[in-house]
């Protein structure tokens, strides 16, 4: 049923929100999770030791053993599945921070909180004298964290207004990039350098001990925003149409940030900042299935785009493995210049 809302001589029609998937988006979805499989397969197949079908599924379930175990269930399936996940966590995260600001530009590494983030594992390795782990994912987390209040608190004056939030964050982001770049000149070259390599992002290397807390978290964190997702969809009609239905701005901002970040700072804590998936994937979620009632979509799309820039980033260049964010950076940079195109032209 059609409601309308009196806003003083104003009337809003608003149309009751549905977390139902329509056909479009199942269709749209279920083609991505398969081409999300099918690269999958192919990651656990090819490299260096080229295997077939039969020995990659043999490996999966217990009945290789030797080397064939070791390459799929030790080396590939942990860098597969951390792509698949923390893919999907970075895409949610940017769903809730364009929901919040209604912007396409807002996800967390345009506003600042990746940046955050990496400012606190470099503070953990260089300034702290961290190496271990632990150590860094802490930094990072803390780091994400702390911008995280520092942003919202400047960019609260009766509530958090979406433009406002975006403008601070790239101001907070512009100055983190500075302090980042003064950490690294003042430190060791060796030590920075290592510390450069990280904040590039990369899942080189990752393991399960690495990658399995966080990835439970990132899994429980989109359980919560899926339960959020009814408030984000009321967000995006506005503050006052939003409130009409029952939303608690302030309050659910808060916790739809505080998700968002998590979201954001996990992931980072483990294979450094990833560029532009947050920015790009619910985008284009967006436009295959012309609609936003479902996270689902996104959630499919952040995944796929990690794994299959992953799998780029690993085969781009005969005998290099390039890390993730040289791929992701390049193609979302590409991203970012159309978005901006597209914006000006339909703002004339």
């Amino acid at each position: 049923m059609i409601r309308s809302i009196n806003f003083g001589r104003r009337y809003v029609r608003l149309r009751p929100l549905n977390l139902r998937i329509d056909v479009k988006s199942l269709i749209v979805t279920a083609i991505i999770v398969f081409l999300t499989i099918a690269v999958a397969l192919f990651a656990l197949m090819a490299g260096t030791m080229q295997l077939s079908v039969q020995e990659v599924f043999s490996a999966l379930f217990g009945q290789a053993t030797g080397m064939t175990h070791t390459v799929v269930v030790e080396w590939r399936l942990p860098r597969i599945l951390s792509a698949i996940i923390f893919g999907a966590g970075l895409a949610i995260s940017g769903a809730i921070f364009q929901s919040i600001t209604r912007n396409p530009l807002g996800s967390p590494d345009i506003i600042g909180f990746t940046s955050g983030s990496y400012t606190g594992a470099l503070v953990a390795m260089l300034v702290a004298g961290s190496t271990t782990y632990i150590g860094v994912a802490a930094g990072a987390l803390t780091g994400g964290f702390t911008t995280a209040i520092i942003i919202y608190l400047f960019a609260f004056r009766k509530g958090t207004q979406g433009f406002r939030l975006i403008i601070v964050g790239i101001a907070i982001s512009a100055m983190l990039g500075s302090l980042n770049s003064m950490l690294l000149l003042k430190s060791d070259a060796e030590v920075a350098l290592t510390a450069a390599a990280w904040g590039v992002g990369s899942l080189n290397g990752i393991s399960f001990e690495q990658a399995i807390l966080p990835m439970i978290v990132v899994i429980l964190l989109l359980m919560a925003a899926w339960i959020m997702n009814r408030t984000m969809r009321e967000m995006q009609l506005g503050e006052d149409a939003a409130k009409s239905h029952g939303v608690r701005m302030e309050k659910d901002q808060v916790l739809l940030i505080v998700i968002a970040v998590a979201l954001t700072a996990a992931p980072t804590a483990v294979m450094g900042p990833i560029s532009f998936v947050a920015l790009v994937a619910p985008q284009i979620a967006i436009r295959l299935t012309k609609s936003t009632e479902s996270l689902f979509p996104t959630a499919a799309m952040g995944a796929f785009l990690l794994l299959g820039a992953d799998v780029m980033a690993q085969r781009i260049v005969t005998g290099n493995i390039f890390p993730v964010g040289v791929v992701t950076l390049s193609v979302g940079g590409v991203y970012l210049i159309w978005l901006l195109f597209h914006q000006a032209r339909t703002t004339r």
